[in-house]
């Protein structure tokens, strides 16, 4: 019954990723529908700080959740996160200013940031070493699904209206949380964390800090992480408007075949990444490393021709060499960490390292912000790739992992 519920947790789990990614990313594609209601969003800076809000939040956000999600009912954690970032975006179809925008994708910032955690530590706990990597991997087409659907809120506002989009998703998401009451079970109760034989009381996470910020490999991967996650939501938040820029064409259209052609080449580039690295490393130690560089690699001239491509084939083209490189390095990082970090200690590690990708990528959208403002999107896109330069000379330099598996006291 176990091992049969461990899939069926995966599907349920599936649906959730799929409404965590399609909730928050819809809103970058209905800028030209929304601005004719609210007429703040007609100024892209405004747009760059509506999305860099929720960024920020979320990635504060991140390692307190990971700390949360050890300490609290995983299942209730996670049933209350979808309600109230359900609820949220049903309100969104309400909102008739700014500043009600604003507020309400705070608010969404702090709910979305509790499921991951949660989320990613009920399946492996669940799933045992021989399909827990499947498992988390299938868990990932969800967000990638939830991503490319995201490309349609144009679509949809387009026919009906930005508030229908927010309104149909925002209550689909509240009827599921009932559905998660039913079927979703915790595989353990409320216990404290462990440390050896010894009961670990009060936060763990101000003793785990020290640990990892002493370690110089986990330095270098915290910037490593980082560094491509500036380019990497820039293509999530501003890719649907400058394909529109570009191609000269409607978002409803634009959306879609940004998101879509994303989200399924990294999905490829996942599942490619993950099985090269996994059987590289059986001969080199380096190898996840090197995987993660080739995918890196990969954005490089995908950023600079989605900066200067003004065909449809050159900006497909892009968009499916971004995905599928970015896809290789998300399928490296947790373990890359796992060659440098104890298993003590992961969790917080990539709390600490989603906090600072995000972070970056908040900066980074509300300056793309201002490039658009200025009618230069794509040169801003292209200039990222040097980002992408300096992140791969740091982690092809500096990171000489000794085992696989890193153990410590």
């Amino acid at each position: 019954m176990t091992k049969k519920y461990s899939w069926t947790l995966v599907g349920l789990l599936w649906f959730v990723a799929l409404l965590n990614y399609l909730d928050r990313q819809m809103l970058a594609t209905m800028k030209q529908s929304m601005q004719m209601d609210i007429e703040e969003l007609q100024s892209a800076t405004n747009f760059g700080y509506l999305m860099a809000i929720f960024l920020w939040i979320y990635g504060l956000m991140s390692p307190v959740a990971g700390l949360i999600a050890d300490k609290l009912s995983r299942k209730w954690l996670i049933v209350g996160s979808l309600f109230v970032w359900s609820l949220v975006t049903y309100a969104m179809s309400h909102a008739t200013t700014f500043n009600q925008l604003y507020i309400l994708r705070a608010l969404m910032g702090i709910s979305e940031a509790l499921y991951i955690p949660a989320g990613l530590a009920m399946i492996a706990e669940y799933h045992s070493p021989k399909t827990k990597s499947l498992a988390i991997g299938i868990h990932m087409t969800g967000i990638y699904a939830g991503q490319a659907l995201g490309g349609f809120g144009a679509t949809v506002a387009h026919h009906f209206s930005w508030q229908y989009t927010f309104s149909i998703f925002g209550l689909i998401g509240m009827l599921y949380s009932f559905v998660l009451i039913l079927f979703l079970k915790d595989k353990r109760t409320n216990q404290p964390i462990q440390e050896g034989n010894q009961e670990v009381k009060g936060i763990a996470v101000l003793k785990v800090l020290p640990l990892l910020l002493t370690n110089v490999s986990f330095l270098v991967i915290l910037f490593y992480f980082a560094l491509p996650g500036i380019p990497g939501w820039a293509v999530k938040n501003w890719l649907p408007t400058l394909f529109s820029d570009n191609l000269g064409i409607e978002m409803s259209q634009a959306g879609p075949i940004a998101t879509i052609t994303i989200a399924l080449s990294s999905f490829a580039g996942v599942i490619f990444g993950g099985m090269l690295s996994d059987k590289w490393s059986q001969i080199n130690i380096r190898a996840r490393i090197y995987t993660s560089a080739i995918g890196i690699s990969l954005t490089i001239p995908a950023l600079l021709l989605i900066g200067y491509g003004h065909s449809l084939t050159q900006s497909i083209l892009a968009a499916v060499c971004f995905g599928f490189g970015f896809g290789m390095f998300d399928a490296n990082n947790m373990p890359i960490v796992c060659q440098f970090v104890s298993s003590n200690y992961r969790a917080t590690a990539y709390g600490l390292m989603n906090m600072l990708g995000v972070l970056a990528g908040a900066f980074a959208t509300g300056v793309l912000g201002k490039f658009s403002d200025e009618n230069n999107l794509g040169q801003a896109f292209a200039l990222l790739a040097i980002v992408v330069v300096v992140a791969l000379a740091i982690q092809l330099t500096f990171l000489k992992p000794q085992t696989d598996d890193f153990k410590d006291v």
